[in-house]
């Protein structure tokens, strides 16, 4: 199921992208003054994504990595990142594009990405970026430019999408990089992959935010050229959310 592959272009855009999805003040509070949104209950989800519970056999046609049924798709690569020995992520490249998936617990009644979106923001506008908060495909989302140092040392622009859905008891984050940021009629498979991908929160007890802990396909093989665990630096921009590492590879060759 799983094999080698390649490095290639859209595999560094996504590893771009990782560098601006890290870490924001881990308490989420908002400046002085500025008004706080109301979390309200999660909104309905009629085209997902989905809690296990909904879904009757979630392991069909997507990729089981514990926490998350990742949905399989012909030539897609998936990338699952780290914190401390945890595997917290999974990214998804499709050519050109990739999306990041992240779940985290979430309180029992109200939802929490209008919250996140608002940390976000002011994470990314401090650091002299520019957000559109639009209403798109998946609802309410941030268009974000982002400043970022290029390989030669000289300023660039980074231009992420940042979307989120409420679930029961959890929250479903998705970054959307490459192409699919850039173009964003052209994300249209990327973002089905985030609609269709199924949500395992648990029945334990977990503080609202933490992290829902992922796991290797038992069937996986790790692709071994170019990837190593790598520190990153503290950043602003994953909601107080957990800091990522690069992490392992696995390639979906169906």
């Amino acid at each position: 199921m799983f094999g080698r592959r390649k490095k290639d272009a859209a595999r560094d855009a996504a590893g771009e992208a990782e560098q601006v999805v890290e870490d924001l003040d881990p308490q989420g509070e908002a400046e002085e003054g500025e008004p706080q949104r109301l979390n309200l209950p999660p909104a309905p989800r009629p085209d997902g994504p989905w809690d296990v519970s909904e879904v009757g056999k979630p392991g069909e046609g997507r990729v089981d990595l514990g926490g998350l049924f990742v949905p399989g798709v012909e030539g897609m690569e998936l990338r699952v990142e780290v914190a401390g020995d945890a595997i917290v992520a999974a990214t998804v490249v499709l050519q050109d594009s990739a999306v990041q998936l992240q779940a985290f617990a979430a309180p029992k009644k109200e939802g929490i990405w209008g919250e996140v979106r608002e940390e976000i923001a002011s994470g990314i506008t401090k650091q002299g970026g520019v957000i559109d908060e639009v209403e798109g495909p998946l609802g309410w989302e941030l268009r974000a430019q982002v400043p970022v140092q290029l390989p030669d040392g000289t300023g660039g622009v980074q231009v992420v999408r940042f979307v989120g859905v409420d679930g029961p008891r959890w929250f479903l984050r998705g970054v959307i990089s490459g192409q699919g940021a850039v173009q964003p009629e052209a994300a249209g498979l990327l973002e089905q992959i985030f609609r269709d991908t199924v949500v395992v929160r648990g029945e334990g007890p977990m503080a609202p935010r933490d992290p829902i802990v992922l796991k290797l396909p038992e069937d996986a093989q790790m692709v071994p050229e170019g990837v190593k665990e790598e520190s990153q630096a503290e950043s602003r921009f994953s909601g107080g959310m957990g800091q990522l590492q690069r992490g392992p590879e696995i390639t979906e060759v169906r």
